[in-house]
């Protein structure tokens, strides 16, 4: 029952995700990003939410999904070293809570984003195909697959 938990305990590379206070830390971090973009005066409301959007799609796509490895010593005998960062979690286990947490941010991100922007065409399609980039790579089906062998790990060693 708890042994995918207990595995993924062992790689310090996914270990802070089960940490305690690390949603609404990142959830704070979100909001300091936002404060950020808005504390700039030639941006307008719509642009700073779509800024902040934005910039958080692209940081957790590239640590959770171009990121691969871990740069610790693991017990896992190099498996690792072959999934990214969003395969490690929870030994791969899929549908746990802290998978659900980070599928459900940029989720409720988008929302806030299209409310805030009023819904202008611009902001939506663009804010919608964000949401795509960092929604479809976390579903079950593509876990572990490099579409186009893009990603794909080359063992030097052979």
């Amino acid at each position: 029952m708890e042994a995918a938990r207990t595995r993924s305990a062992s790689n310090p590379n996914v270990e802070w995700l089960n940490s305690r206070g690390i949603w609404i830390t990142y959830v704070l971090f979100i909001l300091l990003e936002h404060f950020f973009f808005l504390s700039i005066p030639v941006l307008t409301v719509p642009q700073a939410w779509t800024l902040t959007f934005t910039f958080h799609n692209v940081f957790t796509f590239f640590l959770f999904h171009v990121m691969k490895g871990t740069p610790f010593d693991t017990f896992d005998q190099g498996k690792s070293r072959q999934l990214t960062h969003w395969e490690q979690i929870d030994s791969g286990e899929q549908f746990t809570r802290t998978r659900k947490f980070l599928i459900m941010v940029p989720i409720a991100m988008f929302m806030l984003t299209s409310f805030y922007t009023r819904y202008e065409v611009q902001h939506f399609l663009f804010n919608a195909t964000t949401l795509c980039s960092v929604i479809i790579p976390k579903l079950p089906a593509l876990h572990t697959v490099r579409i186009f062998g893009i990603n794909k790990y080359n063992n030097l060693m052979d």
